[in-house]
């Protein structure tokens, strides 16, 4: 009877624990995917690269990036949107995708608010103003010149609409007339500039700084507030003559607004583990942008500011939305 009774008291616990739901299981128990709307090379796509190697150590679980270009991001998004609100698919999105977006299109198949709910932010990096290495402008002031002197006549490549916005907010602060060139990643305005297909783009450091040095691309200004340690030879574009000019791209994570918050509290409390990480500040030093701190709520004061700020910017510069 002992042995009966103990052989029933096994096929009850067993029961039980076949009955706890998949989602009371320790989190991460599988594999994680990370959605990048942009190319491989992008800074995007290098952020979440070295999150998910990171991710990877810290939990154990395999992380896989996932690029999923085009579209103005709404591909990638909608990938993330589609898949099973686990917290096993993670946005890797940018500036573009969760805030510019909002300000160039009369509407979107997306609410970067509320379909989304925040993790964390990841790092940002100033935009660099940059020429092909034969092109005749050897500094902004020969660039606003002869854009001046031609209204239209030079044009400028964007691999996203935040690139585009900054290229236009570069067009109302130095009162220029620049045409727009689209563009499917950064990558790809990126080479533009280096072939010459267009006269004058905006980058990420992190994608552009290895053209600078070896002399394919010249870059005409940092936008931002102080040099960088990337390029330290490169002058702020306060001091190349357009006082307070300042342009970053930013990347951030979000996971569907659907995840339960258990899940999603976990991930965003992993990802703000990684941040706070020496090597994570030295990594992101390295290729000349910076980590920015914040979890979930500062994430979404940002992203609402940013959201006010492009779209004041496009609605400046009278650009038509799509």
């Amino acid at each position: 009877m002992p042995h009966r009774r103990a052989l029933l008291g096994l096929a009850a616990a067993l029961t039980c624990l076949a009955s706890v739901p998949a989602q009371a299981q320790d989190f991460p128990h599988k594999p994680i995917k990370l959605v990048v709307p942009f190319p491989p090379g992008s800074g995007t796509d290098t952020s979440a690269r070295y999150f998910g190697k990171k991710l990877s150590e810290l939990t154990g679980q395999p992380v896989v990036v996932e690029n999923k270009a085009g579209a103005n991001g709404f591909i990638a998004v909608q990938a993330v949107l589609a898949a099973p609100a686990d917290g096993y698919t993670v946005f890797v999105g940018s500036n573009s995708t969760l805030a510019v977006n909002v300000a160039l299109f009369k509407s979107l198949p997306y609410d970067p608010v509320t379909d989304f709910a925040p993790l964390s932010m990841m790092m940002r990096s100033p935009a660099l103003l940059i020429v092909p290495g034969s092109s005749p402008h050897k500094s902004l002031a020969d660039l606003t010149a002869a854009a001046k002197a031609r209204p239209t006549a030079l044009n400028y490549g964007a691999g996203s609409a935040g690139y585009q916005l900054m290229a236009e907010l570069f067009n109302d602060a130095a009162r220029v007339q620049t045409t727009h060139v689209p563009f499917k990643g950064a990558n790809e305005a990126v080479a533009a500039v280096a072939g010459g297909t267009v006269d004058l783009a905006f980058a990420e450091m992190t994608s552009a700084q290895e053209m600078v040095k070896s002399g394919r691309i010249r870059a005409l200004a940092v936008a931002s507030d102080k040099r960088t340690v990337a390029l330290p030879e490169v002058t702020t574009a306060t001091e190349a003559g357009l006082p307070g000019f300042t342009a970053y791209t930013w990347v951030g994570a979000m996971v569907s607004a659907k995840t339960p918050k258990a899940e999603a509290d976990k991930l965003a409390a992993l990802l703000t583990q990684i941040e706070r990480l020496p090597e994570t500040r030295a990594f992101y030093e390295r290729i000349g942008a910076e980590v920015m701190q914040g979890g979930p709520q500062e994430m979404r004061a940002f992203q609402a500011e940013e959201i006010r700020l492009w779209k004041r910017i496009a609605a400046q510069a009278k650009v038509e939305l799509q």
